[in-house]
């Protein structure tokens, strides 16, 4: 995800700030969502949120427990983190957190995934995380780059059972142990 392809817009993201998402950012979230969908190398969703699946995703997510971060400059979304329950409803994996991140295409390269992954990395802890896990497709050569470089590893491997037409690619599962 952070450095796929530059499209001509290099910045620099020591102006991004990274800060909680607000309703008002469920635009621009949504924005770079549908764009990753398109790409077929970010996600495995094939159909974007209508403005109601968006409004119930960000409300799944509070902001004590869940929280949703946007990193922004000058008024502009620039990408999006978000912790999620991993296997909703089971107790036992209360601790363990599911990660995903995007990065907006004019931002790419920028170092923006690096400073939302710092930011989550960071606050993890305090929300009671003690496990972070990111699922994600084997093509996405960017976002494993960035995981490696935070110190997750391959975790599982579910072969060839994502399916973009003719094409199948494995789902991948990478984890990083926090200290306590």
């Amino acid at each position: 995800m952070e450095e796929i392809e530059s499209h001509g817009n290099r910045r620099d993201s020591e102006s991004v700030i990274i800060r909680v998402a607000t309703p008002g950012d469920l635009g621009a979230v949504d924005d770079i969502y549908s764009y990753w969908i398109k790409s077929e190398c970010s996600t495995a969703d094939r159909i974007p949120y209508s403005r109601q699946e968006r409004e119930e995703w960000f409300a799944s997510h509070p902001p004590d427990t869940f929280p949703v971060f946007v990193a922004e400059s000058g008024g502009a979304v620039a990408g999006y983190f978000s912790f999620s329950p991993y296997r909703k409803r089971r107790e036992a994996l209360k601790y363990v957190a599911e990660i995903s991140y995007f990065v907006s295409p004019e931002w790419m390269g920028a170092g923006v995934g690096t400073k939302m992954m710092s930011h989550g990395l960071a606050v993890a802890p305090g929300l009671g995380f003690r496990t972070l896990v990111a699922i994600l497709l084997e093509h996405n050569t960017a976002s494993i780059a960035l995981l490696n470089k935070f110190g997750f590893e391959e975790w599982g491997r579910m072969p060839g059972i994502v399916v973009f037409d003719d094409r199948h690619y494995d789902h991948l599962f990478y984890g990083l142990k926090l200290d306590h």
